[in-house]
């Protein structure tokens, strides 16, 4: 292979590796800034956490009232002897364990969500070592796309194939993206 084509091929390897981080620190700059301070990446974990600690406090809320239940059942049977009756109490217990056996989710919902956290967190760990890496103030001066843009461009995606005349990319344009 002649020198000159040598170089050319490395000159073409390090502008496409060069291109490939750009694109990469768009990404991160994005991922870093957020639509808001609600949809920020570093506020995930914060929300899942939330959920969980809303389920736990909604499970309990539950699991103590349906406790009361019980006892307030236990009393009223007490002075009971029509057996129609005793039964329909016996009822209103079993439903309410039926309830306290419903409440277990809270415990299987918290244990995934954990693993998800885990996981965000993972990713947010390295994705603040690479905002270290490259300087924070510098990726604030990244152009990163609109919500707007990127709606747009989805929506591109999802149109599919097009009718004839309809076509919002000419197949010449698709044509020059594999030149």
């Amino acid at each position: 292979m002649p020198e000159t084509n040598k170089e050319d091929v490395l000159k073409a390897e390090i502008s496409g590796l060069l291109r490939y981080m750009q694109r990469v620190r768009t990404e991160i700059a994005a991922m870093n800034r957020g639509r808001d301070e609600d949809h920020n990446f570093e506020t995930m974990g914060k929300q899942l956490d939330a959920i969980v600690e809303a389920t736990e406090k909604a499970t309990d809320t539950i699991m103590n009232a349906m406790e009361q239940n019980e006892e307030s059942v236990a009393k009223i049977k007490e002075g009971l002897d029509d057996p129609e009756k005793i039964a329909l109490l016996d009822k209103i217990i079993d439903n309410g364990n039926v309830v306290f056996e419903a409440c277990s989710f809270q415990d299987i919902t918290g244990q995934r969500v954990t693993k998800i956290v885990k996981s965000i967190t993972f990713v947010e760990e390295r994705v603040n070592a690479l905002l270290d890496i490259w300087g924070r103030d510098a990726l604030d001066d990244v152009e990163v796309e609109t919500d707007e843009e990127v709606k747009r461009e989805q929506e591109l995606l999802l149109r599919g194939p097009q009718l004839d005349g309809q076509e919002t990319i000419s197949q010449d344009e698709i044509d020059k993206l594999f030149d």
